[in-house]
């Protein structure tokens, strides 16, 4: 897409644009140069060599291992802060795509758009420094670790929040199912917590030929897979949301075909929205596990990991973000009651400490559908909404931290 078909109605947007090309070529920069959670050396070295050149008044490494933290003060006096966050991290998959920015190592691959966020967030901060039309502080947060490994609370047990004491916290996330130019957002849940569950079934092996002198744990695992299914459609209410996926099975030899073996492992993930039905999955899935084994001579055990929380918008601060957001594209390109995703997000750990909101960027075709979805090995971040997102960020802080008239 033409960059001029991206419709915005601000200064910051005009400003931010006249540099796009350069936020293009840093996107393609850290695309072609993925790095894993904690990992993210060369990453957080591009971002401090590159803040250094926007001009922002301090840069703090190391908040959480490979964080990066900026601050900019605007023109006033006021002590008030608030904080913009964009993750870094890459995924561990290899990428399939062939252009000349595709990933240079091997298995490691930007397949979420983290490499996006994190150029939208340095557009942010050399528009910020270069205007400074607010009065407050910025504080820009680099985070490292998203996919899978907390970050966000690694930064936050850093002492984030204590260093950078801010009054809210916004991200964003692109969205390929969203066409360019439109922002989502809702006051409430965005994405849902990511629980691990790992059941482990111990029978007792022996001959395939003779099954009758054994306990087998594959059919035990069988029956447990579909038995599990009945927690949601039978002890959820149908208005409540909840997603049981058991994704990974592991029992036994494929080279030998006639051994039962004696246990099987499950493996698989929770999605709820509410902790009060995130504790009765955790509870039923103990209980069926532990009664279908029983009934079938085994027995099974249940590891329940809680890794993520919900993802949860303060009602204050989303509406004031979805404001800020009507007045940069327009109320039609704006919906403020986007339905929440299954997927989960860590930006949940700020949001348990702080007031804000997650918002969701379009960036996929004209009609909103055929692009590459998130975690795709074709994916690639739509790098004409690079100025819109920039714009987004700045904006969340000229409007929330606006100056004092004279």
């Amino acid at each position: 897409m033409a960059l001029n078909r991206i419709k915005a109605h601000s200064r910051a947007f005009a400003h931010i644009a006249a540099f796009h090309p350069e936020l293009t070529a840093l996107r393609r920069e850290l695309h072609a140069h993925p790095e894993l959670g904690f990992e993210e050396h060369y990453t957080s070295r591009r971002v401090v060599e590159t803040l250094k050149v926007c001009g922002v008044d301090e840069i703090h490494t190391g908040i959480g291992r490979t964080g990066v933290v900026a601050t900019i003060r605007g023109r006033g006096n006021s002590p008030r802060m608030i904080g913009l966050r964009a993750d870094m991290d890459a995924l561990p998959m290899a990428e399939a795509n062939e252009f000349a920015w595709k990933s240079t190592k091997p298995g490691l691959m930007h397949g979420c758009g983290h490499d996006g966020h994190t150029a939208m967030l340095i557009g942010a901060a050399r528009y910020l420094a270069e205007t400074r039309n607010f009065d407050g502080t910025a504080v820009l947060i680099f985070q490292p670790g998203e996919e899978g490994f907390a970050g966000a609370k690694a930064m936050i047990e850093d002492g984030l929040f204590e260093r950078f004491p801010v009054q809210s916290v916004f991200a964003m996330h692109n969205w390929p199912q969203m066409r360019p130019g439109s922002i989502g957002i809702n006051p409430g849940p965005m994405m849902a917590s990511a629980d691990r569950i790992t059941i482990e079934i111990s029978g007792k092996g022996g001959h395939g030929a003779h099954p009758y002198q054994t306990v087998d744990p594959v059919l035990v695992a069988a029956h447990i897979i579909t038995a599990v299914q009945s927690i949601v459609s039978r002890n959820i209410r149908p208005i409540d949301s909840a997603v049981i996926s058991l994704c990974a099975m592991q029992a036994g030899d494929l080279g030998a075909f006639s051994v039962i073996p004696g246990k099987a492992t499950l493996v698989g993930t929770v999605r709820t929205f509410n902790p009060e039905v995130q504790a009765m999955v955790e509870r039923r899935l103990n209980e069926v596990c532990s009664g279908v084994a029983l009934g079938l001579g085994a027995s099974a055990h249940v590891k329940y990991e809680r890794i993520y929380p919900a993802t949860i918008n303060t009602r204050d601060e989303a509406r004031f973000a979805a404001d800020v957001a009507q007045k940069l594209v327009g109320h039609e390109h704006v919906d403020r009651a986007m339905g929440p995703s299954m997927g989960a997000e860590d930006f949940s750990f700020m949001l348990q400490v702080k007031p804000g909101a997650y918002l969701r960027l379009g960036q996929g075709a004209e009609n909103g559908i055929g692009s590459c979805f998130l975690h795709n090995s074709r994916y690639d971040f739509n790098d004409e909404v690079l100025p819109l997102g920039a714009a987004l960020h700045a904006s969340l802080i000229e409007q929330g931290l606006p100056l004092q008239p004279a």
